[in-house]
């Protein structure tokens, strides 16, 4: 239970200071395309710090393949500026102590917006992929997320769970 709280309070100082530095968004120009750099850069901070996180995460990995890395980075892109921190911290809770949690919290404002949106952001996130042209194998990966079928789709979920 104490290591839950630890990594989600870890999670939230990331977030919350979440920034990109300019020789990061750099390095992107030579291994993504323009239509998935603009996807990118459509993203929040907080999302971009962490694609970048799990890409660095799966790089330690040994991963090199670029399906896997574009995944890493874009997996999330369909949660988009309006889920906020209290949506991600209301959706922590309800994973960990129940969906009671959803049911009680979706009659604050906002909150039923940023709750759907998050547990549609797999496929929100698959569709905005597809439109940025990334291959078959990136969007199964970013659909699958939550859910893995192999080896990759594995590595990909252990590296966003631990960023």
């Amino acid at each position: 239970m104490r290591s839950w709280w630890a990594a989600k309070l870890r999670r939230t100082r990331k977030y919350i200071g979440a920034r990109v530095s300019r020789a990061e968004r750099q390095a992107l120009v030579g291994w993504l395309t323009t239509d998935q750099l603009e996807l990118f850069d459509r993203m929040p901070a907080s999302d971009c710090r962490h694609g970048l996180d799990v890409v660095a995460a799966l790089r330690r990995t040994g991963a090199t393949d670029s399906d896997l890395l574009v995944a890493g980075l874009l997996h999330d892109c369909g949660k988009g500026p309006r889920v906020r921190l209290v949506h991600r911290v209301v959706w922590a809770l309800g994973q960990h102590y129940g969906e009671w949690i959803w049911t009680v919290s979706i009659r604050l404002p906002t909150v039923r917006t940023g709750l759907d949106r998050l547990r549609r952001h797999p496929e929100l996130s698959a569709g905005l992929a597809t439109r940025a042209g990334c291959s078959l194998r990136t969007v199964e990966l970013i659909r699958l997320q939550e859910n893995p079928v192999d080896a990759a789709g594995l590595l990909l979920h252990q590296a966003d769970e631990a960023n």
